[in-house]
């Protein structure tokens, strides 16, 4: 049962992801998911969006928020390098 929640968890975050990616293309970055583990999505921030001084608002405005409204269960996210 846990099995099941946790895959229904990581197709929400996805969606979430899918649903932003668009913004990032846009600006020359993408975002590709890490791990989704307990409460906390791991994801990395690759191409312009590595490294840009605007990625932590990127991560925690974007990036987070949208993944909160997909998966409330979801706590936290963090970017990896």
């Amino acid at each position: 049962m846990k099995q099941k929640k946790h895959e229904e968890t990581v197709t929400k975050v996805l969606e979430a992801l899918e649903s932003i990616r668009p913004f990032l293309n846009k600006d020359g970055g993408d975002i590709e998911l890490v791990d989704v583990a307990e409460q906390t999505v791991y994801v990395k921030l690759i191409g312009n969006c590595n490294g840009c001084p605007m990625s932590f608002s990127t991560m925690k405005l974007g990036v987070e928020n949208t993944i909160k409204q997909h998966a409330p269960e979801i706590r936290e996210v963090l970017n990896v390098e």
